[in-house]
């Protein structure tokens, strides 16, 4: 049920600030953060950052993740990063399939399988984005869709592994729009990815599984998003980046929890 799955923000800063501004960033957040641990926090945040950022998480609430990886443990693959080089600086998450690897970079679904194959291979949580597009939507295709990118990518994954993936819910005609999915769409097609999962996996990692919602999440709609009961918790892009609205997800994602606690 519920109760067993804790919330995990994670921000998305993608192609935004370099290291001096990710420092003075983390600094004011985690001077801002209550003491008591609640909703997991992760900060993906661009290769150059990583390992300045590495020593102001340890030992904090917080965990460090990036943003991409790929598939190969080393190789001619100029301008690449792979798993292992991510684990030395103290990298727990990666993102793998976003939307805009699919759309602008041409990542396929069986690239995501290896990319994420490569993050739990390494130790790393994946955090799997699937989503479908505004054409998709409208042809009544959102599950369908949906169901095979979950069912290519986890691919060779078994259940006990399934435990370390995270799956974030991003329609892509709300991504980067300002304009967010409604409580009640996002509610139901989480409500999907989960019953897809029971279909591959069984109930008890079907209830087990963390699923996001990343499509324009911010601080006025974070608590309806929240409150919907196959979402735990959000892949914050835009927002993010902006510490007081990053800040509020993340107190909306602690009172939920203390709510599911009592």
């Amino acid at each position: 049920m519920r109760k067993e799955r804790t919330p995990i923000i994670a921000a998305n800063w993608k192609m935004h600030n370099g290291p001096q501004q990710a420092c003075s960033y983390i600094q004011a957040l985690l001077s801002a953060l209550p003491q008591a641990k609640r909703c997991g926090i992760v900060l993906c945040l661009p290769y150059v950052d990583l390992a300045a950022a590495a020593p102001l998480l340890r030992d904090t609430r917080m965990a460090l993740g990036a943003q991409n990886l790929h598939w190969a443990p080393q190789g001619a693959y100029t301008g690449e990063i792979s798993a292992s080089m991510l684990t030395q600086l103290e990298v727990r998450y990666v993102i793998v399939g976003h939307s805009e690897r699919r759309r602008l970079f041409g990542e396929s679904d069986q690239d995501v399988n290896q990319k994420l194959r490569a993050a739990l291979d390494a130790g790393l949580r994946p955090i799997l984005c699937v989503g479908e597009d505004l054409e998709q939507r409208q042809l009544g295709a959102a599950m369908e869709l949906i169901a095979y990118q979950l069912k290519t990518a986890l691919s060779g994954v078994s259940a006990q592994e399934l435990r370390q993936v995270i799956i974030a819910y991003e329609p892509i005609w709300a991504i980067g729009t300002g304009v967010s999915a409604t409580p009640e769409q996002a509610g139901e097609v989480c409500t999907g990815i989960r019953q897809a999962i029971q279909q591959l996996y069984g109930a008890p990692a079907a209830q087990s599984v963390i699923i996001q919602y990343g499509g324009s999440m911010n601080e006025g709609n974070a608590a309806q998003l929240l409150s919907q009961e196959d979402i735990d918790g959000g892949l914050i892009g835009t927002a993010s980046l902006d510490l007081d609205k990053f800040l509020s997800i993340v107190q909306t994602a602690n009172q939920l929890c203390l709510e599911q606690q009592a």
